[in-house]
């Protein structure tokens, strides 16, 4: 009983790392049809900031809900002002210069922080479950997953910024129709999405040591994640994080780690074959 408890409750944080680390992509890809490939540099400069931040004395909590997504959003208002503006409707050549930003990010990160990995203690003890030894922290990142998801949906669903987000989604007629300029819709959108990102980040840091390189440990199954949900940023998301997490952990309880991700990699491309659209494109074409 102990171990089916733990199992359940490692299902429940990968589903919401899964959502976590997806949130930032999801806003941007869905909304704005921008394939950021710099998305795993900004996650990992959401955990930069929270670590420097707690080592020069700042309260983790502040560092991690705050000061990460400032940042880092702070970046992409940057990176969307000075790049991405250029190349709306430009999907190789916005891969092309997101992977470069990710390189940049990347040396950017080495140079100032060193390429020798860097941590911060979890601010929440582990507990005991039976026999078992639990992390007291996943717990703490399955409700903020749950409480940032539910924000996300409110906003798309009952506010006015949630209405031009999801004329956005249609396309700049729909956006300029509402009376607002899609530029700076597109700007307010890639900002949010990075600031997101950053939130992950800056969340996910106390959980294992970062290097310059951990970007692409999240950019591969955030993206596995997204592009399988579908068009629906919260449907979509939450339904292939689900499916997805649930996977890779009874694969991973069942095999080894390296199994579960395999799983989850080839999973993804039967689900593509299967259904080009996504799953929201096949079966909840009208959901958020």
């Amino acid at each position: 009983m102990d171990y089916a408890g733990v199992i359940i409750l490692e299902i429940l944080y990968m589903i919401a790392f899964l959502l976590l680390t997806s949130a930032g992509l999801a806003i941007i890809f869905g909304m704005m049809r921008v394939i950021n490939l710099a998305h795993g540099q900004f996650v990992m400069i959401g955990g930069y900031t929270t670590i420097a931040s707690v080592k020069a004395g700042i309260n983790i909590y502040f560092a991690m809900l705050v000061l990460a997504p400032l940042v880092v959003g702070f970046i992409g208002l940057i990176v969307e002002r000075t790049i991405i503006r250029f190349l709306y409707g430009r999907i190789i050549d916005t891969m092309l210069a997101t992977w470069g930003l990710s390189l940049l990010l990347v040396g950017m990160v080495t140079f100032i922080f060193g390429n020798t990995a860097v941590s911060v203690p979890a601010p929440i003890s582990g507990y005991q479950l039976g026999e078992f030894q639990m992390g007291g922290y996943n717990l703490f990142i399955i409700l903020v997953t749950v409480a940032i998801g539910v924000v996300m949906w409110a906003v798309l669903r009952y506010t006015r910024a949630g209405l031009i987000a999801r004329g956005a989604m249609q396309g700049p007629d729909v956006v300029a129709t509402l009376g607002y300029n899609p530029n700076k819709v597109y700007m307010i959108t890639f900002v949010a999405g990075a600031a997101l990102s950053g939130l992950a980040g800056g969340i996910l840091a106390p959980l294992t040591g970062l290097l310059p390189s951990s970007g692409g440990a999240y950019i591969a199954k955030a993206f596995i994640t997204v592009i399988t949900g579908g068009t629906a940023v919260i449907t979509g998301t939450l339904l292939s994080a689900s499916f997805f997490g649930t996977i890779n952990q009874i694969v991973s309880f069942a095999a080894n780690p390296v199994m579960g991700d395999i799983a989850m990699l080839v999973l993804a491309l039967i689900f593509l074959r299967m259904m080009p659209k996504g799953i929201t494109g096949r079966f909840f074409r009208d959901s958020t």
